[in-house]
């Protein structure tokens, strides 16, 4: 059972907005602008910004798809955190750098949805903190599932943000919100 935590603290997640990752992306250049403006609704209110990198053979470190997209730039006070696995809480310093927020309730955005925003997104909730996912601030790629099969990356975007707003876990909250919707400052962070 995961720890409920107390209070209403925010703190907003980007994950991966790298150029090696949404370079192929559904609608990435939208995405991006909602991602740029959640970023600086969040600076606008005070609340902390954690920049989660990927990084692996197709993303070596250094490397110019390893880049935050140029429209994204960290602010030198706002913590970085490097991630080789799809949840940005394992084996990273994701959980220190929260509690030092004391954070509550995470807001996230980025990309992939399928693969990392939705590992987050659960590892965020089952480490109990509420969770709101900015609804057009994600984006993934077409999923080929073999035999000549694809899966829309609109779809799989579309299906995170109803699993997001139909799930529930016991003492959290979570939810959906746009990028000028998430308001950092109340619980399940929705206005």
């Amino acid at each position: 059972m995961a720890t409920v935590r107390e209070g209403n603290r925010g703190v907003l997640l980007i994950v991966d907005v790298q150029v090696g990752v949404v370079a192929e992306a559904w609608d990435a250049p939208r995405v991006i602008k909602n991602v740029t403006r959640t970023v600086e609704r969040a600076r606008e209110r005070g609340v902390p910004v954690i920049w989660i990198q990927h990084a692996s053979d197709e993303l070596p470190p250094g490397s110019p798809q390893w880049q935050w997209v140029p429209e994204l730039k960290p602010a030198a006070t706002e913590a970085l955190v490097s991630k080789q696995f799809e949840s940005s809480f394992e084996q990273t310093t994701l959980d220190e750098e929260l509690a030092n927020t004391g954070a509550t309730h995470i807001t996230l955005a980025g990309a992939m949805t399928n693969w990392c925003i939705r590992a987050t997104a659960y590892g965020a909730l089952d480490r109990g903190y509420d969770l709101t996912l900015v609804e057009d601030a994600h984006t993934t790629s077409d999923m080929d599932i073999g035999n000549g099969a694809t899966i829309e990356a609109a779809k799989v975007v579309a299906e995170l943000n109803i699993a997001m707003t139909w799930l529930r876990y016991p003492g959290r909250v979570n939810r959906t919100a746009t990028a000028e919707a998430v308001d950092f400052a109340v619980s399940g962070g929705k206005r």
